[in-house]
């Protein structure tokens, strides 16, 4: 497991001087902050400009960013998180069972919702990210126990 996490992809030019929108930028909000160290495809950089253009995230760092790479950081650099609050890399790979013990799949990715976050699935099962949903998530067991209603039957 690498001990990298990460917290967004260079996404396309900005400007001529290297500038980059950030595609999946993390929610932190100093985490491309100007002097922040980055990890650009696991090689150690540094942020040298960062602001908001809109709604986007436009950064520089002090090397040449090729389109599509991936910036991440340690895991050791996570703030740690709230009770029920998990990172997306946490949660995907975990299997998922209902309520009885009906497997459902293993969390593929966790897509942004408008209300909710939503675990997708391998199966292709999409479940809402919410209490009524999941009862609980055992990260030492690598479960997630979901209510059940929420799964289609197969």
């Amino acid at each position: 497991m690498s001990d990298l996490v990460q917290v967004g992809r260079v996404g396309r030019p900005h400007g001529l001087d290297g500038s980059f929108v950030v595609e999946h930028a993390s929610e932190d909000p100093m985490r491309f902050a100007a002097g922040s160290r980055i990890f650009l495809d696991g090689a150690e950089a540094k942020v040298a400009h960062s602001k908001r253009a809109g709604r986007r995230l436009i950064v520089r760092l002090d090397r040449e960013a090729q389109r599509g790479a991936l910036l991440a950081v340690p895991r050791s650099e996570l703030p740690e998180t709230e009770e029920d609050e998990y990172y997306v890399f946490q949660l995907v790979g975990l299997d998922v069972e209902e309520e009885g013990g009906r497997p459902l799949g293993r969390v593929q990715d966790v897509a942004p919702g408008v209300a909710n976050d939503v675990l997708e699935l391998d199966t292709g099962t999409a479940l809402p990210l919410v209490e009524e949903c999941v009862l609980a998530v055992d990260l030492d067991r690598g479960r997630i126990l979901v209510a059940q209603g929420f799964a289609p039957e197969s």
